[in-house]
């Protein structure tokens, strides 16, 4: 302490003193002068404004008095008429929010009893005056690379970059970082983060004992990185970032709605644990699954990889409509696409213009354009399908074998299709019409339904003069001529019989050697038109648009050389569907015929044979492929292609102009896009921002917690602005140009950064100025996921079953929990270490999800689920006490630690075994050695329960019933279900 003593201060002090205090005064002032001469932005201050008070009338659905705050042109001038640019006094706007007149204020005082703030007015007056510069929405701005300072009182801290931005934006709030967390507590968060299980007890001594070797910093950031890099080549790894996408895949073995019966999607998650293995990068990642099928000569990889917009509902109760149903997966995968790699609610679009942000209604359409060329039709067998074997190994080869198949089909189908289109058509005009249900009435060469009702089963039979010909083609055409009224139901003629009426009412067959159809569009043949037990050739439905098949004659007719008043008859029998439902009857259509002589040379031709031969194997292969029927997507091939129309008020019955391919015009990009792999190629190019910026930050959100954007689903208007958008782009730019889209170079300087390896352990004051964290000045302390708290308790507990990928499990669940499903399925546990699988190989049932993981937030998977927000309520703790799997693992966990405890030397009492057994479990499960209070509280928790049970037989000197309840006291704490 200074020996010099404290002296009034003289005149001159005093003046010294009341100078220094001035300036003080001044700088402040000048510093307050500068902050508010900072121009204003209108992202972080005028759009939330804008969002908040005014687009409920004036936004994307209601435009009150032309008048819309979404878009600029609607706004400023020339076209907008409520503000002057530069000159706030003179913009209807600030008039209308300062009046005092209830008929003139804005936003009006019986709609929005509060009016805007002093505050709120005195931006948009400064904002006006500025310039009224308007400002795209951020998240659509390019991304924009950043320095960040090392910051000066910490300049050893920083490790990565990001570490650097944390430290500054401390240094200036007066806070410094948190020390670096215990080696015991960082490997158990970044074990939990990069595989989802906690480190055995062997490999925090295996880690620990590494540092202690190291002699130096250097060297420790090496023990640090080899462990990183043990666990992202883990096979773990793919298992626990797979989890994270199948919430967003909607992930689910069952296919929802009523029935809610089982579905093959199993090999889809495997493929995604094999992605994550193996980095596939984000870029070929979101192609595969969006548009795999599309590529040039796909793998089976890429095929497998389209499930996961097969992952939308089916409804295959009786009596529905499968094109309602269609449709509604349809939009749910547009609205899944657009909030997994764009985080935008684009979902409102489909039923108006966006409220808050620039979507207008068509280019909801425009989107559906892109998606709507598909082959599913909400069918109850899923076509299309690929069966997938069991073995990884074969895979490939099943899926070559069936994809072998499909062209032998294709390229038979092209020798008569090609054809027919090279050839002459006349039309056959019938001279009767019949039909054995309802009414038929010729128009012109056309015929058409002409009222009564069409059950299944019913027969057309049409009679007409044609001689000579060669070959007939049907032309299957759509009800109406206007193809905005009610959506075509499909048909299927199921069998046609050809033949010559004789004058004298004999009939003579006439056989028909061969058909082609224009497009080979789902599983049925339309060869099989010619026999009475297969399905047919017939028109798709929802099509609007003409459909023709052409059927070859053996030899070429000549109706003179039967005799005199002989005539053509067909007869067209309909008896199944083409969705798989009711079968509905062909309403209008019309026969044409051809005589030319390169029909009967076709069908005699040696390419035809080989064509067939080859067919023949493939197909004959192709049914000896045993495996999981997955659903794939395929597109349709052009001749049959959908029209997309617009949905009046998102209503799919009311449907008005056709809508092309294409994207919202506010991304302002020269992509051409037509189809699904257009479109997923845009979604990861340069000139869409989101991709990066989202998928950067669902990653940050993993580690830390919560998003520097909160809103993972929704980068909007109406979502929370960035914490920290440089640091976002600086992710996202890391993500996406130094480590070319792959995930596990970002987490490794993540998870190794200053930032993530500070302990979460902090003062009080720090977590009541910062409660939730957001400025980083301790590590991240969160809740494990549903999957983590089980597979945690089966690891600890020794019976966690550690294969890799195949079908899904049935783990032990409570009973009596799927008494409710509709369809009287069985909930089947195995028998064995099938059910101590991982959590994500559990059975997942949409109408009823494992108990369990719903107890801890986990989704219906119904739909897309961007986010998980924890909860807690005591639900929680009835699940980790008394569930079966808990109880088990509880029961195992004890068993381990008494077998512990009786091999440790320093084992002497009954007292000292039961410290020992219950420390070992407190370290196993937290990674943490307990407290002395904290052993004393389990130790007298045990003796209690011991007491309590008099039948509970002891082991080893243990109470093994006693134990195992404190075993699950311990994986009901709160260190146990944190990370």
């Amino acid at each position: 302490m200074s020996d010099r003593v404290a002296k009034p201060l003289g005149k001159a002090g005093r003046s010294r003193w009341r100078f220094g205090i001035l300036l003080l005064i001044i700088a402040s002032c000048v510093g307050d002068v500068a902050r508010a001469e900072e121009p204003i932005d209108f992202n972080k201050q005028i759009r939330p404004i804008l969002t908040q008070h005014c687009t409920s009338c004036h936004g994307g659905v209601k435009q009150a008095g032309d008048l819309s705050f979404v878009y600029a042109d609607k706004v400023l001038p020339p076209d907008g008429w409520v503000i002057e640019p530069g000159d706030p006094d003179a913009s209807i706007l600030i008039e209308r929010v300062k009046s005092d007149d209830p008929d003139d204020r804005m936003p009006p005082p019986h709609e929005h009893p509060d009016p805007l703030s002093p505050d709120e007015i005195e931006l948009l007056e400064r904002w006006i005056g500025e310039g009224a510069k308007w400002g795209g929405l951020w998240s659509l701005e390019p991304l924009q690379p950043a320095t960040f300072s090392a910051g000066e009182n910490h300049s050893n801290w920083p490790r990565q970059p990001l570490d650097g931005r944390v430290l500054e934006r401390l240094t200036s709030r007066g806070l410094s970082p948190s020390p670096e967390a215990a080696p015991e507590e960082w490997l158990r968060r970044v074990s939990f983060d990069l595989i989802g299980l906690p480190p055995s007890m062997e490999r925090i001594r295996t880690f620990t004992t590494a540092l202690g070797r190291a002699v130096d910093a250097a060297s420790r950031e090496r023990v640090y990185l080899r462990e990183v890099d043990r666990l992202l080549g883990s096979e773990r790894f793919g298992e626990r970032w797979a989890s994270v996408w199948m919430d967003l895949a909607r992930y689910a073995d069952s296919k929802g709605f009523e029935k809610d019966p089982h579905r093959d999607m199993w090999p889809y998650r495997d493929w995604l644990i094999r992605a994550f293995n193996d980095d596939l990068p984000y870029d070929q990642f979101t192609i595969r699954q969006l548009a795999g099928d599309l590529l040039e000569n796909p793998t089976s990889d890429d095929l497998i990889a389209t499930a996961f917009h097969r992952n939308t509902q089916t409804n295959t109760e009786g009596g529905t409509d499968d094109e309602e149903f269609r449709v509604a997966a349809l939009i749910d995968r547009i609205n899944t696409t657009w909030t997994v790699w764009q985080a935008t609610t684009f979902g409102c679009v489909q039923c108006h213009s966006h409220p808050y942000d620039a979507f207008k209604h068509d280019e909801y359409y425009a989107c559906m354009a892109i998606m709507n060329d598909t082959l599913d039709a909400d069918l109850a067998s899923d076509y299309p399908t690929l069966k997938i074997p069991d073995d990884p190994a074969r895979i490939s080869a099943a899926v070559e074998v069936q994809r072998t198949y499909q062209k032998r089909r294709a390229e038979r189908n092209q020798l008569g299709s090609a054809l027919a289109g090279n050839v002459s058509w006349s039309p056959l005009v019938p001279s009767s019409v019949s039909s054995t249900e309802g009414k038929l009435r010729i128009d012109g060469d056309q015929v058409r339904t002409a009222g009564g009702t069409f059950p299944p089963g019913v027969r057309y039979t049409v009679q007409a003069n044609a001689s000579p010909l060669t070959a007939l083609r049907i032309e299957i055409l759509p009800a109406s001529d206007n193809p905005s009224e009610w959506p075509e139901q499909g048909s299927v003629l199921s069998q046609l019989k050809l033949s010559v009426v004789k004058a004298d009412g004999a009939v003579m067959p006439v056989p028909i050697a061969d058909v082609f159809a224009d497009a080979l569009t789902g599983p049925d043949d339309p060869r099989s038109s010619l026999d009475k037990d297969a399905a047919g050739v017939g028109g798709y439905p929802k099509l609007h648009r003409p459909r023709w098949a052409v059927f070859v004659l053996r030899d070429r007719l000549l109706l003179d050389e039967v005799g005199p008043g002989a005539v053509l008859q067909l007869e067209m029998l309909q008896s199944n569907s083409v969705t798989g439902n009711l079968a509905t009857p062909i309403r209008h259509f019309r026969w044409d015929v051809c005589d030319e002589p390169a029909w009967i040379e076709l069908i005699a031709s040696q390419a035809l044979a080989d064509a067939n031969q080859a067919l023949a194997q493939a197909k004959q292969a192709a049914a000896k492929v045993r495996g999981a029927a997955l659903p794939v997507m395929q597109q349709r091939q052009a001749a049959v292609g959908r029209a997309t129309r617009q949905f009046i008020r998102g209503n799919w019955l009311d449907r008005g102009e056709e809508i092309p391919p294409g994207i919202p015009a506010v991304f302002d990009t020269e992509h051409t896009v037509r189809n699904r792999l257009d479109f997923a190629r845009w979604i990861v190019s340069d000139d869409n921002p989101l991709a990066a910026r989202v998928w950067a930050n669902r990653i940050w959100a993993q580690l830390f917690g919560i998003g520097l954007v909160e809103t993972l689903e929704d980068f909007g208007s109406s979502g929370t602005q960035p914490f920290d958008r440089e640091l976002l782009d600086h992710l996202a730019l890391r993500l996406r140009d130094e480590h070319r889209w792959q995930l596990k170079p970002l987490l490794r300087e993540l998870v190794l950064s200053s930032v993530y390896r500070q302990t979460s352990t902090a003062p009080e004051s720090l977590r009541q100025q910062d409660p939730r964290n957001r400025l980083l000045a301790r590590g991240p302390r969160t809740r494990l996921t549903a999957e983590m708290i089980r597979d945690q308790a089966l690891a600890v507990a020794g019976l966690l079953e550690n294969r890799l990928g195949g079908p899904s499990v049935m783990p032990p669940q409570p009973d009596g929990v799927w008494q409710t499903v509709y369809s009287g399925a069985q909930w089947k546990t195995p028998e064995g270490a099938g059910k101590y699988r991982r959590a994500l190989y559990t059975y997942w049932r949409r109408t009823s999800p494992y108990p369990s993981f719903l107890m801890f937030d986990s989704p219906t998977r119904d739909l897309c689920s961007a986010r998980r927000i924890a909860t807690n309520t005591p639900l929680q703790a009835l699940v980790t006490l008394n569930d079966p799997v808990y109880v088990e693992c509880g029961r195992a966990l004890a068993s381990r630690a008494t077998a512990a405890s009786a091999a440790s030397d320093t084992a002497a009492s009954d007292t000292a075994d039961i410290g020992q057994a219950i420390e070992w479990m407190y370290r196993a499960v937290t990674q943490r050695t307990p407290g002395q209070l904290e052993i004393d509280e389990l130790i007298q928790l045990y003796h209690d329960l011991r007491d309590d049970r008099s039948g509970d037989a002891a082991r080893d000197g243990i109470a093994p019933d006693a134990l195992a309840i404190v075993a699950n006291t311990i994986l009901n704490l709160d260190r146990a279900v944190t990370k």
